[in-house]
């Protein structure tokens, strides 16, 4: 009998399998239920598996990581997903996990499950010995040779070059530096790629994807090119070849890099930008032209999402004295706290553009401008939350660790509106005009308590109030009853943590002190319109 794992921290689903289907009867032994991957991961390698049914986020390790570590051991396992979304079916085409279907648990019908089972069982029947060799030989052959050009191209660009005739021989194994090949190379950014990563849950889920898509695509362009990763955020494209007066290489270039472009967006739903650099004849000459592209911070920082432009001669500022960013704090504080006691958010809107244009025409440098939104973040949030005696949901650290890896203006403008539109929000439900000292105590007892299960009879006795008096006075001084206040106020903090950290769901439900996942899920959605996974997608 084949063995079979069933992973996912939803009871009712796993319930709903585990009684529903006979599993005796399709030839297969139901080894494991678990509510998380690690679990999972722990009994599989005491116990491996045949076929893994699992859902994607879960605590403590996520099905996608799961099935990645199951796979290095035991590459022909069968694999289902569940999930309660349709964003996977972006992925599946690209990640090549060999991840067989998936099911939307909306929509979960155990008959489906059931034919899907036996196509499994079938499937593995069939396998020969010979065949899952000939495949997982295959499979590692792939994964070594992406590592190799990764490991070869970093080695190239920052050590010395010392035979350049021993890199070309090197570089002959990939294609470029043929007889009379020159080579110019695109540096390819991943935009908004925080937000990608926490959709992907895991950095090699996010290169499996990249990497085969672009692959795949490139041997159908008419230009030579070879793609390597560099990092997690941007990879080379190299393109090969042969100088002519009849053929205008940039052109050629624009047209592959549109294809890339579009087919990444197509299935991947992540937007690329590129730096093309400079036709180079020599592998010294690459070498040079590479470094100077991975050192052009300031030309990506103003970069928009899906440019392609040429890489930027770097010159030195103007005679002119500008005069610098900071100059013009006090100025941008003002306006902004004036717009946020107005309660007018359009305004701010236009009020942080404005200042936003005035950055990408002056092109300050990326350090000045992170500097200068940070400190304007922080004294908005303290000035406002000192007027609300709400207690902030954050820290001057935790802003920094979030504004210093970004890598566009245009992902810090997003950043800067998403932090002021909480604070917009929080303003709605805060009750900080309130004058009544109670109310006042009490929005700050919560926002203090964001992480428990608060009740009115709690607070109402911390205050030493009747309880009925004090649910009275609290409607009558917010407009809100005392439980809608504190589902608002943990909303938001639920939005704040699947912006800023990588918490699975399950994770950010218990840190708000819900016990029951299917009710926090439920709540977020009559809150925010969409569930917590659509949320962050």
């Amino acid at each position: 009998m084949y063995k079979v794992m069933l992973v996912d921290d939803d009871y009712p689903v796993i319930e709903l399998l585990s009684e529903t289907i006979t599993w005796g009867k399709l030839g297969l032994h139901l080894i494991g239920i678990h509510e998380n991957g690690l679990s999972a991961w722990e009994q599989a390698q005491q116990e491996m598996p045949d076929i893994i049914i699992t859902d994607i986020g879960m605590p403590k390790m996520n099905g996608l990581e799961l099935t990645t570590r199951i796979r290095e051991i035991k590459p022909n396992v069968r694999i289902a997903i569940l999930s309660c979304h349709s964003d996977f079916q972006y992925a599946q085409q690209a990640l090549r996990l060999n991840v067989q279907d998936y099911f939307l648990k909306d929509n979960l019908n155990p008959e489906d499950m059931i034919q899907l089972l036996c196509r499994f069982t079938a499937s593995i029947d069939e396998e020969t010995q010979a065949g899952w060799e000939q495949s997982r030989m295959k499979h590692l052959y792939s994964e070594t040779r992406e590592l190799r050009k990764e490991q070869n191209i970093k080695n190239f660009i920052h050590q010395p070059l010392l035979s350049p005739v021993e890199w070309k021989r090197d570089f002959s194994e990939f294609g470029l530096f043929a007889e009379g090949d020159h080579c110019l190379p695109v540096i390819t950014y991943i935009e908004d790629y925080r937000q990608v990563n926490y959709r992907y849950k895991s950095v090699q889920t996010l290169n499996f994807a990249i990497i085969n898509v672009i692959n795949e695509l490139l041997g159908d362009l008419r230009t030579k090119v070879l793609h390597v990763k560099y990092s997690g955020k941007h990879s080379f494209l190299l393109f090969s070849y042969k100088p002519s007066l009849k053929t205008n290489i940039y052109d050629e270039v624009l047209i592959s890099l549109k294809a890339v472009q579009s087919m990444i967006l197509k299935v991947l739903r992540i937007q690329l930008s590129f730096i093309i650099g400079n036709g180079c004849a020599t592998p010294e000459i690459l070498k040079l032209n590479m470094n100077e592209m991975l050192g052009s911070d300031e030309q990506r920082f103003y970069l928009k999402p899906g440019d392609m432009t040429k890489i930027q001669v770097k010159v030195q500022d103007s005679i002119r004295e500008k005069l610098h960013l900071f100059a013009y704090y006090d100025k941008a504080s003002s306006e902004l706290r004036e717009v946020f006691i107005s309660k007018n958010q359009d305004r701010a809107r236009e009020v942080i553009d404005q200042w936003i244009s005035l950055i990408h025409n002056e092109r300050y440098s990326p350090e000045n401008v992170k500097d200068w939104m940070l400190k304007l973040l922080l004294d908005l949030k303290l000035k406002l939350h000192s007027l609300q005696s709400i207690r902030p949901s954050y820290s001057a650290d935790s802003l920094y660790k979030e504004i210093v890896d970004m890598d566009t203006l245009s992902e810090l403008r997003q950043w800067l509106i998403g932090h002021l539109e909480t604070i917009a929000t929080k303003q709605e439900i805060g009750v900080g005009t309130s004058k009544r000292a109670e109310v006042m105590e009490a929005c700050r007892y919560v926002s203090l308590r964001l992480n428990a299960r608060i009740t009115l009879d709690e607070v109402a006795e911390h205050l030493h109030m009747n309880s009925s008096y004090f649910s009275r006075l609290f409607k009558k001084e917010s407009g809100f009853t005392f439980i809608e206040y504190v589902t608002r106020l943990k909303m938001e903090r639920a939005k704040e943590l699947l912006d800023q950290t990588n918490n699975t769901v399950g994770g950010i439900c218990e840190l708000l002190g819900y016990d029951n996942q299917s009710y926090f899920i439920k709540t977020f959605k009559t809150h925010a319109g969409v569930t917590p996974v659509e949320y962050r997608g």
